[in-house]
């Protein structure tokens, strides 16, 4: 079965401090719009550690997109970066201060992973939709459209292929495509 995106919205920013913050309030008034009221803070908190991680460990650039993608039942948030490095979950001592974000990320979502993508990394966690808005679930009756059984579906979200990194100046304002909140 080809699964079509419902909704996609997508960020390009430099991963600093202060544009993770706007990127947070992006994603939540995204999810609003969409209203997905329930998943805004699972989701921003899950997109800040994702980032703090790109702010933190990528090499050579902080450049990255985040994406929000619901297809069906289920919403992916996925981060790639330029770094081809692979992270791994760790194991933080009770007084560590850092070292938990992927663990985090585990145990908010209902499955993550991280895989290769071009010259850099994709990591992706996915949340369940719960349910739709009332007029969502309306307009896929009528239009015929049916939902899959949980599981069923691959957990992976699918990308287009990756674009090779430009070499002009970096603009490091967060940029957004997709429908909804500009």
């Amino acid at each position: 079965m080809i699964r079509q995106p419902s909704r996609h919205c997508t960020v390009e920013l430099q991963a600093l401090p202060a544009r993770i913050g706007q990127v947070r309030r992006i994603v939540s008034a995204q999810l609003r719009y969409w209203r997905l009221d329930a998943l805004i803070d699972p989701a921003a908190l899950g997109v800040t550690e994702l980032l703090a991680n790109v702010h933190q460990h990528a090499v050579p650039s902080k450049q990255c997109t985040v994406e929000l993608l619901v297809l069906l039942d289920q919403l992916t948030v996925s981060v790639r970066d330029l770094d081809p490095r692979l992270p791994r979950v760790r194991a933080a001592g009770a007084l560590d201060t850092e070292g938990r974000g992927l663990s985090l990320i585990a145990a908010l979502s209902e499955s993550w992973g991280v895989r290769p993508d071009g010259g850099g990394k994709v990591v992706w966690f996915t949340l369940p939709t719960l349910t739709l808005a009332p007029e969502e679930s309306v307009r896929r009756t009528s239009a015929g459209r049916s939902s899959c059984a949980r599981g069923a579906l691959p957990r992976e979200p699918a990308h287009p292929p990756v674009e090779p990194p430009l070499r002009a100046p970096l603009d490091t304002r967060p940029r957004v495509r997709g429908a909804g909140v500009v």
